[in-house]
């Protein structure tokens, strides 16, 4: 487990913090004229995702330097080395590139903690509306919105039609196209980035079926 020098609590507070920081730098490069390159998988790569991606892994080091980071920019570490890690953070510094680049504001900054495969907490952050979700094991889940008020959030129990689906704006799928044909009755709700999980997280979509890629 971490430094239990740091209590759970402060490990969320300041992981919560780290987040909203390179989101804040994110958001001053999305209010700029940016350009963006290609990755070997054919993804866009902006300034922001490798500016987001040093103020996280440089606070994290600071934060908890006795636990290693994989991060979507820095994912080339050998699956040997890192299928021995114990503990680590999953970071993706800007989930929704594309969503990014499209500037509909539909990105995310990514955080969470693994313990022996199984997240314990994790954080995700929507920088242009300064909204916050998170959640762990100790605790539970929570939502802060633009004014920092935080209320607690659950899953919903809704057994009721319609059932509210998320889809993906970027990753249409026949998969997905032919799993729609088999409900009766049903509602898309198309968002990007991870804020698909937040809409489930918080009640407000019932469903999110993923075929691919992942």
């Amino acid at each position: 487990m971490h430094d239990r020098k740091i209590s759970d609590e402060q490990l969320i507070i300041s992981t919560v913090q780290i987040a909203k920081e390179a989101g804040e730098a994110i958001t001053e490069i999305y209010n700029s004229d940016f350009d963006y390159q290609l990755k070997k998988d054919l993804s866009p790569i902006t300034a922001a995702d490798n500016l987001s991606h040093n103020i996280i892994t440089e606070k994290l080091k600071t934060l908890t330097p006795e636990i290693p980071i994989l991060s979507e920019e820095s994912c080339d570490i050998p699956y040997k080395i890192r299928s021995q890690w114990a503990q680590y953070w999953l970071v993706d510094p800007l989930d929704g590139t594309k969503e990014f680049i499209k500037k509909n504001g539909e990105f995310t900054v990514n955080i969470a903690l693994i313990d022996n495969n199984s997240p314990i907490f994790g954080v995700i952050h929507l920088p242009v509306t300064n909204e916050v979700y998170w959640g762990s094991q100790v605790s539970g889940s929570f939502y802060s919105n633009e004014n920092n008020d935080v209320k607690q959030i659950y899953v919903s129990d809704n057994h009721q039609n319609p059932i509210r689906l998320v889809a993906s704006r970027s990753h249409p799928s026949e998969m997905l196209s032919s799993f729609l044909e088999k409900l009766v009755d049903y509602e898309i709700i198309e968002v990007g980035s991870s804020i698909k999980f937040c809409h489930i997280a918080s009640g407000q979509a019932d469903c999110y079926p993923r075929f691919g890629p992942t």
